[in-house]
């Protein structure tokens, strides 16, 4: 770590976690994360509403927690990053304001990052800088996506992407169905190293000679799922809940390792990324190593804390964007709920950098109160 890399903040907020974390470089310093998924399990799921009342109350606590853990002063930062979208519009709010504000008093300057790239981003933390071009298969609750990134700053194009269920999705929807709570991942995942994975057929999505090949589709596995569950129910019979588990995981792992590794050899890379919630699910870091081992691919996931959603991908993006001399964006800078993964920052304009000069002394004696 040199001293001279760019130290950076970031905030995420495009979901249920305020996630904060602090950067220099590639290493990471600090990751705090304030969660309230506690109390969107009494919904069933994220009420964004909830979501983004949490982020407002844990916003500042928890970037104060960040600069502590770092070791490091608010003053010291050479930029302020934060996810602008997509996500939950009010909770993105929330972070984009509060990074504007910081931006603001600070007279630092401010990236507006896509929370898609920072995904992939972050395993620069863990196994250093990104190959050029990086392959990315990314899945979370809200996008099972496959991209093609030349220039993470810069450059990132879609090569397939969900049409109806992300895979995310389908596992808190079927954990619903067998009364397992939210989120359904993790309980899911720890359920199914008891069951069978071959115990129930359950259908592949767009794996057919006509479908689209780098295409996501989970609803017509979730209906199955659900519709066997409701069958026995209807029966009398007991549900087998493990090899329901461990059929269901296997078919969406199935379809997202093997359209992954396919991209991987059409595009000729040589390596794969895989980000996002999901990536923590072991099954799925398990048979994409099986994979990729098997076709010559070398596979890159970070540990599991960073792939569920985090202040520390943003930074690391952020920072990227510093050590590319990226332009910043504006102080005019808003929330985009379906920012498009093309989009990895949004710039400001050409003649300005992020900084309102002209209207700094109107809030000096409240900067001096709040970082002297």
């Amino acid at each position: 770590m040199a001293a001279d890399e760019p130290l950076v903040l970031g905030i995420e907020t495009s979901c249920d976690e305020t996630g904060v974390g602090i950067v220099r470089g590639t290493t990471l310093l600090a990751d705090a994360v304030a969660s309230s998924v506690d109390t969107h399990a009494r919904f069933g799921g994220v009420v964004p509403e909830i979501a983004s009342r949490a982020h407002l109350e844990a916003m500042v606590p928890t970037i104060e927690r960040a600069l502590r853990e770092a070791g490091v002063s608010a003053r010291d930062l050479d930029g302020i990053a934060v996810t602008s979208g997509p996500g939950l519009a009010g909770a993105l709010l929330v972070g984009v304001s509060a990074a504007k504000a910081y931006a603001y008093a600070l007279n630092k300057p401010l990236y507006g990052v896509n929370h898609l790239a920072s995904h992939i981003c972050v395993d620069q933390l863990e196994h250093g800088p990104l190959p050029e071009p990086t392959m990315a298969l990314l899945v979370s609750g809200g996008h099972s996506s496959l991209l093609l990134a030349p220039d993470i700053t810069s450059d990132v194009r879609p090569l397939g992407a969900t049409i109806d269920d992300a895979a995310g999705e389908a596992f808190d929807k079927i954990a619903r169905v067998l009364s397992l709570g939210f989120p359904g991942g993790p309980v899911i995942d720890r359920l199914a190293k008891e069951g069978d994975p071959k115990a129930i057929a359950f259908p592949r999505g767009l794996t057919g000679p006509r479908d689209a090949p780098y295409d996501f589709s989970f609803s017509g596995l979730k209906t199955s799922v659900a519709r066997w569950i409701e069958a026995k129910r209807a029966a009398g019979e007991e549900v087998p809940v493990r090899d329901v588990a461990a059929s269901f995981q296997e078919a969406v792992v199935d379809v997202l390792t093997r359209k992954a590794v396919r991209a991987c050899k059409d595009e000729g890379v040589d390596h794969l990324m895989i980000g996002g919630g999901v990536a923590a699910n072991s099954r799925l870091r398990a048979l994409a190593q099986e994979r990729c081992e098997r076709a010559g691919i070398r596979l890159r996931v970070p540990r599991p804390g960073l792939c569920t959603d985090n202040g520390a991908m943003v930074a690391a993006l952020g920072a990227e964007m510093v050590a590319r001399n990226r332009r910043p964006s504006d102080l005019e800078l808003s929330a985009d709920s379906s920012l498009p993964v093309t989009v990895p920052h949004v710039p400001g304009a050409a003649h300005g950098h992020g900084h309102a000069h002209s209207h700094d002394h109107v809030h000096e004696i409240s900067k001096d109160n709040l970082y002297s």
